[in-house]
């Protein structure tokens, strides 16, 4: 279990490497959507340097619990990004039709600069936030993997 659990926990490290790759060398900033969906591989990491010094079972079904939350964050992004979800106000293009001058300028604004509804990057049809879903479903069953093997040794 120890050695499958930080297995998970080194995934989700490479993936936060990654995200900052992107935010640091690639000049892609993050938009808010893409901050929430850094905090589960955070906790994953944690738990999986835990896991593998105090091997104790829940620990991987928290794991697991993590990322799959991490991975309905990035499906959520997903979706905002394609238009199949409304995204937050604070972070997405707004319906402008009704806005009288004066509304329409206050929301120029205070908008924010990066958009959670735009794709700044894709690989394959996939944006980033799509990659983050699938990608954190392997991990899930990753920590899935560990939980098994402990209820096995």
């Amino acid at each position: 279990m120890q050695k499958t659990a930080l297995v998970a926990g080194l995934g989700s490290a490479a993936m936060l490497l990654g995200a900052f790759y992107f935010q640091y060398f690639m000049d892609l900033a993050p938009c808010k959507m893409c901050i929430w969906q850094r905090w589960p591989h955070g906790i994953a990491i944690i738990l999986g340097l835990i896991a593998f010094f105090v091997p104790i079972r829940a620990l991987a079904l928290a794991g697991a619990a993590v990322v799959l939350a991490g991975a309905t964050i990035a499906g959520y992004h997903a979706g905002v990004e394609l238009a199949w979800f409304a995204g937050p106000d604070t972070c997405t293009s707004a319906d402008i039709t009704n806005l009288s001058a004066e509304a329409l300028m206050a929301q120029i604004l205070s908008a924010p600069v990066v958009r959670c509804d735009e794709v700044v990057w894709s690989l394959f049809g996939l944006s980033m936030a799509a990659w983050n879903g699938v990608i954190s479903v392997g991990l899930a069953g990753i920590w899935l993997l560990a939980f098994k093997k402990a209820s096995t040794a």
